[in-house]
């Protein structure tokens, strides 16, 4: 009779060879020359690998690489080589085989795209600031040489948000962050747009579960009649195209619970004034009479004859496209019931270029010159490669800033036109141009007329770039470059004139030692360090080389005697902010150290306020928030989950983020603001501050009210305690009938 291990082992063999053979399926319906030989022993290779190890939801570890494989097939559109790579990608990693090893059985190219997967496998961001540096580059430098690394990499980390679940919450905020942070934006870079709208929402999903689950609840209310409403708007559409002769597929796309959270975010509107939650997408066969570009504008011209154009919501990437080579027409139209409704327009070939972004974009390809703004980024990334740049986190935030960029199109003084992020000023095209160039600007001509440096080129603007051969680079200019090539190169030209002051403050500090005959210990530095509110010595050196420093103090640092209340002060307020840093903070009563569980939930209660916690001033949460911990020294910071700030911690630090989670608050009362708007009468502000102060007894620090042309607007500043009662008035406040939008404005500081 068989074992339990022994029916366990039978039915996960028969699972991994269902989902190997899944993946054949796949691969053969591809365009791709079939190699299923090498394939099988990549599969078999890992299999063996991989034996008897599981992932943390308990299935066999090999379902993970052929989930990644199948990512790569289906919704990339790779080949064998990425497949086989995929399939292999944690065997050098997990288990005691190596890279030449690799190399032997499957050969150099697949060998050499695991190896760059390796060398990554830990995420972008590692727990030390070499780590990150390293691990960071390693990821630019093979999506420079090979951009197969970088596109596994991202169907790995697409097939570990789908299978979060069984983690911790730490760790799921820690990959969510990250995901926001680099890999959906290199996503749309990189044309994945299907991939990328999934990393965000997964994200999202894991970050706000509530709010995730009600937005999913109010899609699913709201299906029937969006369903009737797309019928409706299709059926015009779709007799005119076959009236015209086209071949075409036409269907409808509903916004994500991701999108339509963050449009309520931005534009401060409830679910039911997201006007566009739906969206049309026509890709239609091209015939060989005319151009792409002219039938998508005939199509265009079928579909406004219908319904009436938004004058300022067309965007033709037909005529010029973008620089992830995404090709498109969008139109947003007045449909039924006066609904305004995005509708897109695609050939076959633009709507794979669409969905597999650089894969199919080599397909396309013409020739060796056929270079596409994709092709000119990747070369961006290169020169960014080629500066050494010692702090990783500018190294990262460097490149992100052209990550996140959308594109306009400016023209050159001979009219060539080149593509550059928007809100990129004269001195970024600059640098865009030549790096000696934006060094020895000094001014800039923009059709014709002088502006400075810091204009911000808008889409179509000629712009005439003006030298001096004794211009050199100011430090005001990075207060205002946006792109990474601008912004790297003038952080390398002051990098060097910082280590001549470095090493002169140096030498004065090591003076000042002698003369005072001071011995200065690891320990001595620090407690200079902490007087003068600085963390890093080269800091320091660069303060005194520039003459900011006083060292006529050190004899005093060294003297003066330490307050015994020092902790007791610090825990006075406990949700101020200090900006001193404290080395070892203990709470009053407790003389242990600070130690705290990583893999517990961090209970936010009103007796532990300031003694194991405190909230952050720069999204300033308050009970009832979704909100995480980060633990900072010996303090946890409180933010808020789609606080920037922390986005950029779960992303950098991700060994540092702690669940956290509130208790019944009912004594400390927070700040909040709520917007009220809506339509003018007599007494309508009487009955505001009725339902705030009277009804529910809310204190109010200041009010803001406007009126004009009938309309009113106000903003009103309430202390509650939690979410829960912000939420109640913000609901009691939109019963009365004159009353518009009541919302509360959640402000979030982007430092």
């Amino acid at each position: 009779m068989k074992t339990e291990q022994q029916i366990r082992e039978e039915q996960d063999e028969l699972s991994i060879n269902q989902a190997f053979e899944e993946l054949l399926d796949d691969y053969s319906k591809t365009n791709h020359r079939k190699k299923f030989d090498i394939i099988r022993k990549a599969f078999n290779f890992a299999n063996s690998a991989h034996k008897g190890i599981r992932r943390q939801s308990g299935e066999p570890y090999i379902m993970h690489p052929i989930a990644v494989a199948k990512i790569v097939v289906n919704e990339i559109g790779l080949g064998s080589t990425s497949i086989c790579a995929a399939l292999l990608h944690d065997v050098v990693e997990d288990t005691d085989y190596t890279i030449e090893d690799l190399e032997g059985v499957f050969g150099k190219k697949i060998a050499q795209i695991v190896d760059g997967l390796t060398k990554i496998s830990g995420g972008i961001f590692g727990t030390r600031d070499s780590t990150q540096a390293e691990n960071f580059r390693h990821l630019l430098l093979t999506m420079s040489e090979d951009i197969r690394v970088v596109l596994i990499k991202i169907a790995d980390r697409l097939h570990n948000l789908r299978t979060l679940s069984s983690l911790l919450p730490a760790k799921q905020y820690k990959i969510a962050g990250e995901t926001k942070f680099i890999y959906a934006p290199l996503a749309l870079r990189l044309g994945l747009y299907s991939i990328k709208t999934e990393l965000e929402n997964l994200s999202f999903k894991y970050e706000h579960p509530e709010i995730y689950e009600q937005l999913s609840e109010k899609l699913k209310e709201t299906q029937g009649a969006r369903s009737a409403f797309a019928k409706e708007f299709q059926q015009k559409i779709e007799k005119k195209l076959h009236e015209l002769g086209y071949e075409f597929t036409m269907r409808g796309r509903v916004k994500t619970p991701f999108s339509i959270w963050d449009k309520m975010q931005k534009e401060n509107v409830s679910f039911e004034e997201i006007y566009d939650a739906l969206a049309f997408r026509i890709v239609f066969k091209p015939n060989d009479t005319m151009s792409e570009k002219d039938q998508c504008w005939i199509i265009y011209s079928a579909i406004t004859t219908i319904y009436k154009p938004h004058p300022e919501r067309i965007r033709d990437w037909v005529s010029t496209p973008k620089a992830n080579g995404y090709e498109a027409l969008h139109v947003t139209v007045m449909g039924p019931q006066g609904k305004w409704v995005e509708v897109q327009i695609r050939s076959q070939r633009m709507d794979e270029i669409a969905e597999f972004g650089l894969a199919a974009h080599w397909k396309y390809k013409t020739g060796e010159n056929d270079k596409s703004e994709l092709d000119k980024w990747l070369q961006t990334i290169r020169e960014l490669l080629a500066t050494n740049v010692p702090s990783a986190i500018d190294f990262i935030d460097t490149f992100r800033l052209d990550l996140f960029a959308s594109e306009i199109f400016v023209f050159t003084p001979k009219g060539d036109i080149k593509t550059i992020a928007n809100g990129a000023t004269a001195l970024d095209f600059a640098f865009a141009i030549h790096s000696n160039l934006g060094q020895q600007c000094i001014g800039a001509k923009v059709n014709h007329k002088l502006v400075p440096l810091s204009y911000k080129l808008h889409g179509g603007d000629q712009i005439e770039i003006i030298t001096s051969k004794i211009q050199s680079p100011q430090r005001e200019w990075l207060d205002f470059v946006t792109t990474a090539k601008a912004r790297q190169k003038l952080q390398a030209f002051f990098r060097k004139e910082e280590k001549i002051l470095i090493a002169a403050g140096q030498n004065k500090f090591s003076q000042a030692l002698n003369t005072l005959n001071i011995n200065a210990d690891s320990a001595g530095i620090n407690k200079i360090l902490n007087y003068y509110h600085i963390q890093h010595r080269d800091q320091f050196y660069l303060n005194i080389g520039k003459g900011l420093i006083n060292l006529d103090e050190l004899n005093k640092i060294f003297t003066k005697p330490t307050s015994k209340n020092l902790f007791r002060r610090y825990w006075k307020n406990p949700f101020a902010t200090n900006s001193d840093k404290v080395c070892e903070i203990k709470p009053p009563t407790d003389d242990t150290p600070f130690k705290i569980d990583m893999n517990s939930t961090l209970l936010l209660t009103e007796e532990t306020a300031g003694k194991l916690y405190k909230l952050a001033n720069c999204c300033h949460p308050i009970p009832g928030d979704d909100v995480l911990g980060y633990v900072d020294n010996e303090t946890v910071m409180i933010h808020k989950r789609n606080c920037p700030v922390a986005d950029t911690l779960k992303s950098k630090h991700g060994e540092r983020i702690l669940s956290a989670q509130w208790a019944t608050h009912k004594q400390n009362s927070f700040l909040e603001q709520i917007e009220i708007k809506g339509i003018d009468k007599q007494g309508v502000m009487i009955e505001i501050l009725q339902v705030i102060s009277q009804n529910y007894g809310f204190k109010m620090n200041k009010v803001d009210f406007h009126a004009d042309d009938g309309i009113f607007s106000g903003k009103f500043f309430v202390y509650v305690h939690d979410t829960n009662e912000i939420n109640e008035l913000c609901r009691q406040l939109e019963k009365n009938s004159h009353i518009n939008s009541v919302t509360r404005i959640q402000e979030i500081s982007n430092a």
